[in-house]
């Protein structure tokens, strides 16, 4: 017999993959705890840390790339003096506490502005030898620390002068100077009531700290930053690893603790090797009540157990005992009909058992009647239509006993109210981190309305020339921007660099802000827009703006965070304009009460409105959604846009969901692994021996033309290939006439068949 075939093989897995689902749901099920504080309470207060040190992060590398852009965008003449060079790069930095000017090559300062900027520690010869662009340092001034923002000012190329001294010449063209900007660290935002935040160096020293509503720091403990500095340092730590800690309070309640690592947000960048670490803290009240799932998963398992052994018992006594009397049966009856060795017709003598039913019994049935055939005792004769269940009906009897314990598993047990079972800070942690995403979003639109500003500004009294070289140095090294363009009064483009614009709009505005100048399509065209101040000699034609438009796949980059569902940004109309998913642009929001809760920050008229948060059901399942406007001041308050998330209950590690989750999921796997057996048995076992019962039937009828071949090299297909030669035997006694002695095949044609 084959490894895979026969009526043993499907019975046995059966037997034994039922009783290890069964152990699965005791291991599974029963292993779920409710803890004092929900897991996704401390994933969510790790995700809020990860979340703010991006943000810290983000800062600190656009503070550092406009100091390198506005030196980029000053070229300094052989003739301009330090004082000069310094006081034209230090008046577009107004928030710089100090700035100074040095020489590249010696360190020597040659012109200072504002506090004097800390320099000890910093090689700079070696800072201003390398290339690319010099990270920031932080540095120590007077107990203060401060960020050192360096940037290498570009000379003009020399003139050639036949008259002029070559030796000067060259003292220019090598001359090399380091622009130093001081800053402050940037500040702390705690979000969400009752949450603290604070600034870690590398060796766990507070920096700066933040708290909202009656927040205590975390950095209290004394002994906690340290720790947390030193975890952050462990080898083989990614740079901008994340973790979370619960700790116990005398009050009862448990402050849950995250940390986070101030990074780039892809790869290396200007906060790598400041060892600064964000540590946010937030004290939640414990559960109280207690959810135990052992009594539920060990009912489970010995039920599946019991059914397993249930089933067994009924195929092995309905189905394989039967069929393997019946494989025997039939291989005697063959030997008895053929007569190859001395007595074999006394194996005709013993009659045929009848067991089991449906088409065992029909099998067997026709088997004696082949017998008395063989003997001469009778002729053909009909057997009676079957009548009852067969083996078909038991196998889908079976199926619906698994049924009956799968199914409640996937839709009945551990069903909770999702709203209920959601604890309040897991919704308001979503709250929180849907402001962390506004926030950066208006950031982000803040920073693209300056730099349009003081592109605008650049533009004016240049050239064509200058101006189209000025807007793709500014397109290649920002990558915020689709396109730049510049309209006239009558809304004609005059000018671009970049992508051909999206906009369908062609009014143009007056003054500056942020807007979208399409409301269809597949893209929204999201600007900023400056006008170009009149210049003296060749000047910006009147009434020129000054247009970027932002590349919104940089939009959907900053909104799309780990373990924070589905978001979207949405207009003043509830329409969408960008999202972390796939979307069409001006569509509406996927759920009716995701408009509404968008529809719910909105304040008085003349008013931002503030976030809101949520449980909500919608056709996918319960979610915990959150709402926020983009800004509540500066350019884009005016818009009304707001930031929408939805994380799906499911996807919370909270005792009840994972109670559910694992319930489905082997409700889904004892289905699965019954109906495979049951239909393995169906296909290799049930539906042949159907029709092998029709056949013996039939030639036990009379019908001596039809051959029998058979299909599977297993027990079934031997009671075929034996009914074969019985009807070979009774074929050749028909035609030598008599009802007789069985006619015995001669040798010589059984000499090239397999022996059965």
């Amino acid at each position: 017999m084959p490894l895979l075939g026969g009526v043993r093989p499907p019975i046995a897995s059966l037997i034994a993959l039922l009783p290890v689902i069964a152990a699965v749901t005791a291991v599974a099920v029963g292993g779920i705890r409710a803890e004092r504080v929900p897991q996704a309470v401390v994933d969510g207060e790790r995700q809020i840390a990860a979340d703010t040190a991006l943000s810290v992060g983000t800062s600190i590398g656009a503070e550092a790339g406009t100091v390198r852009r506005t030196v980029e965008a000053y070229t300094a003449t052989g003739e301009a003096t330090p004082t000069t060079v310094l006081k034209a790069l230090a008046s577009a930095r107004k928030q710089a506490l100090g700035s100074a000017l040095l020489d590249s090559r010696t360190g020597r300062p040659l012109a200072a502005d504002g506090e004097p900027v800390p320099l000890t520690g910093v090689d700079v010869t070696a800072l201003a030898s390398g290339h690319g662009a010099i990270p920031p340092r932080l540095v120590t001034s007077g107990g203060e620390r401060r960020l050192l923002y360096f940037a290498k000012v570009r000379f003009a190329p020399p003139g050639v002068d036949a008259n002029e001294d070559q030796a000067e010449v060259r003292s220019r063209s090598e001359r090399q100077w380091l622009l130093v900007v001081s800053g402050a660290l940037p500040a702390l935002t705690a979000y969400g009531d009752g949450r603290s935040a604070e600034m870690l160096d590398a060796v766990g020293h507070v920096l700066g700290r933040a708290a909202r509503g009656t927040a205590s720091p975390a950095a209290a403990d004394s002994g906690l930053p340290a720790a947390v500095a030193r975890a952050a340092k462990r080898p083989g730590h990614r740079i901008d690893a994340s973790a979370s800690l619960p700790r116990t309070d005398p009050g009862g309640e448990r402050t849950v603790v995250g940390w986070a690592q101030v990074a780039a947000a892809t790869g290396r960048g200007d906060t790598d090797g400041l060892g600064l670490t964000v540590l946010t803290s937030r004290a939640v009240p414990t559960a109280t009540a207690s959810a135990d799932y052992t009594r539920v998963a060990l009912t489970a398992a010995g039920a599946l157990t019991g059914l397993a052994l249930l089933l067994g018992w009924v195929l092995r006594r309905t189905v394989q005992r039967p069929l393997l009397r019946l494989y025997l049966s039939a291989g005697r009856l063959a030997r008895g009909a053929a007569g190859r060795w001395p007595g074999a017709f006394e194996e005709l003598a013993r009659p045929v058992p009848v067991d089991g039913f449906g088409e065992s019994a029909r099998v067997g049935r026709a088997l004696e009647s082949l017998r008395r055939q063989l003997l001469g005792e009778s002729g053909p004769q009909s057997l009676p239509a079957p009548r009852g269940p067969g083996y078909r009906t038991l196998t889908v009897a079976a199926v619906l006993l698994l049924a009956g314990w799968s199914v409640p598993m996937i839709f009945l047990l551990n069903r909770v109210d999702t709203a209920t079972a959601v604890p309040a800070a897991v919704v308001a942690d979503q709250q929180a981190r849907t402001e962390i995403v506004s926030n950066r979003i208006r950031r982000s639109l803040d920073q693209s309305y300056t730099d349009v500003g003081e592109l605008a500004a650049r533009l004016a009294g240049k050239s064509r020339a200058a101006r189209t070289e000025v807007l793709r140095r500014a397109l290649a090294d920002r990558g915020t921007y689709r396109s730049l363009y510049l309209l006239n009064s009558s809304g004609d483009i005059t000018l671009r660099v970049g992508d051909t614009p999206l906009r369908t709009s062609v009014h143009v505005p007056g003054g500056s802000g942020i807007a979208t100048v399409n409301t269809s399509g597949r893209i929204p065209a999201i600007v900023a827009y400056a006008r170009v101040p009149a210049g003296a000699g060749r000047a910006a034609p009147a009434g020129a703006v000054l247009f970027g438009e932002v590349d919104v796949n940089v939009l959907n980059s900053l909104l799309a965070r780990p373990k924070l569902g589905s978001v979207w940004m949405t207009d003043g109309d509830d329409k969408v304009l960008a999202a972390s998913v796939g979307y069409r642009a001006f569509q509406a929001l996927p759920d009716t009460g995701l408009t509404g809760l968008a529809r719910a920050t909105r304040g008085a008229p003349g008013t931002v409105g503030s976030a809101n948060s949520a449980v909500l059901a919608s056709s996918a399942g319960p979610s915990v959604d959150a709402a926020a406007p983009v800004a509540q001041s500066g350019p884009a308050a005016r818009l009304g846009w707001h930031v929408v998330t939805a994380e799906p209950a499911a996807a919370l590690r909270l005792p009840a969901t994972q109670a559910r989750q694992r319930t489905m999921a082997v409700g889904i796997l004892g289905l699965t692994v019954g109906a495979a057996c049951l239909g393995w048995l169906y296909v290799v076992v049930i539906r042949p021996l159907r029709a092998v019962a029709l056949a013996a039937e039939r030639l036990a009828g009379g019908d001596r033309r039809t051959v029998l071949y058979p299909v599977f090299h297993d027990e079934v297909g031997s009671v075929a290939r034996s009914l074969e030669l019985i009807r070979q035997a009774l074929a050749q006694r028909g035609r030598a006439g008599g009802y007789g002695r069985a006619v015995i095949p001669s040798q010589s044609r059984y000499e090239n068949r397999t022996p059965w």
